[in-house]
């Protein structure tokens, strides 16, 4: 009983189509700030280090270098807050969490890049399948003889020169 509760006040927090984006991308996370009675977006670009959590609680941890100090931000992902996350780039990693970017500075903490659309648009091991090859044939009005190798089962006829 008190699950399906939990379920039924969970169910309007969130989002029903969360951002798309990896651990290792780099992003612009758009935030609504209040002030007094205005209401701004300001944006945070930085590379995604971690992502935690699941369900109403999941949480993403960005970090950039501002003066030469790196900053990270937590933000919720179906946060009403979080006003979008846009993908700038991508990036490739083999791991989950990117806490040793914490003691790089410069340059070491680049990423290898993906190309953009890659990744969501068709798989990495992508083959042509054999429906997919045409073979173009010659546009004259006669069929070409294509000259057949024998087989086994055709008998091969020799002449023998009679003595």
């Amino acid at each position: 009983m008190s699950q399906e509760l939990l379920n039924k006040a969970v169910a309007g927090s969130i989002k029903d189509t969360p951002p798309e984006f990896r651990v290792g991308d780099t992003v612009n996370v758009s935030v609504r700030i209040a002030e007094g009675e205005k209401e701004r977006v300001q944006v945070f670009r930085g590379v995604v280090i971690a992502r935690k959590g699941g369900g109403v609680a999941e949480t993403f941890t960005v970090r950039r270098i501002v003066n030469n100090e790196g900053v990270e931000r937590i933000f919720l992902l179906h946060s009403p807050t979080l006003a979008g996350v846009e993908v700038v780039r991508s990036g490739q990693t083999r791991r989950a969490k990117l806490y040793y970017l914490r003691k790089r500075v410069g340059k070491a903490t680049r990423l290898h890049d993906i190309a953009q659309g890659s990744r969501f648009t068709k798989p990495r091991s992508a083959k042509a399948a054999p429906q997919d090859i045409v073979e173009e044939t010659p546009a004259d009005d006669e069929p070409q003889k294509i000259d057949e190798p024998q087989t086994d089962s055709e008998p091969v006829s020799e002449e023998k020169p009679e003595e």
